[in-house]
């Protein structure tokens, strides 16, 4: 009875001590689990096919690299925050989503991202960089004209910034409750002050008053549909979700419903 007793113990043991390893390993080893940049030499040269100028945003600790593409005569100007994975030399090849509705656009790389130097090491430090991104724009743009924009794992930085600066509009493309909620999808087992990044996008949204319109496909595998409908219902003042029917989380831009979309939310340029 005692050696059964003993094993049993030994085992619980074993356990505690394989669960407190996974913690440890999920808690440091975060940033590697959340973040994907491509990194690029200083030296690289961006190109694409519409005017636009390289950015350096000095921020505490780091530069960041960011593109500012232009137009003529804008309407105003998108400040976008991109997803989790690559750089600007793949992200910048959207920008003509958003000029092609008379709009310029500022789109940044986090810290160790692209030509950015550094590297994140907390949420606060995400939207503290958010933050100067704005603040350079709005240098530039009457501040009434900035739309925020974000996907994916930037929609939580757009949702925060809103709420603080509350801009003309913001547009979130395939935004999650929370960072925490898509998480605790794959590890369920952790405990949540285990997580980093939180980013409670749930908690933020019914502080802006600015209009809120939410793009999402419907067959999303990363982060499901229902993430858009439950920020939607969080909203307390103009909102409109556009599903993008068939769509998965990377391949919503190809659907015609997404410029639809962008066309509905952006309204006709008048310059034309």
């Amino acid at each position: 009875m005692r050696r059964m007793k003993r094993r049993v113990l030994t085992f619980i043991a074993i356990l505690a001590v394989v669960y407190g390893l996974m913690c440890a390993l999920i808690y440091t080893q975060q940033e590697r689990m959340v973040f994907y940049p491509e990194v690029l030499p200083p030296s690289y040269v961006f190109a694409f096919d519409q005017p636009f100028e390289e950015v350096t945003l000095p921020v505490a600790g780091a530069t960041l690299s960011a593109l500012h593409f232009t137009i003529e005569r804008p309407r105003g100007a998108i400040l976008f925050f991109h997803g989790n994975a690559g750089s600007l030399r793949d992200w910048g090849t959207l920008a003509d989503h958003w000029t092609r509705h008379g709009y310029a656009v500022l789109m940044l790389d986090y810290r160790g991202y692209g030509k950015s130097s550094g590297a994140i090491s907390s949420e606060q430090m995400l939207h503290d960089d958010a933050l100067a991104a704005y603040e350079w724009l709005a240098e530039r743009y009457p501040p009434e004209s900035i739309v925020v924009a974000g996907r994916s794992l930037g929609t939580g930085l757009a949702v925060r910034l809103a709420a603080q600066k509350q801009p003309r509009m913001v547009i979130l493309e395939t935004p999650y409750v929370s960072l925490l909620s898509i998480a605790r999808r794959q590890v369920a087992w952790a405990p949540g002050f285990l997580f980093k990044y939180p980013l409670p996008s749930e908690r933020w949204i019914g502080q802006v008053k600015s209009p809120i319109y939410l793009i999402h496909g419907t067959r999303d595998e990363l982060i499901p549909f229902e993430s858009s409908e439950r920020l939607a219902a969080l909203v307390g003042g103009e909102r409109r979700l556009f599903p993008i029917t068939g769509a998965g989380h990377n391949d919503f831009t190809a659907y015609p419903a997404y410029d639809q979309a962008l066309a509905a939310i952006l309204g006709p340029d008048s310059r034309r």
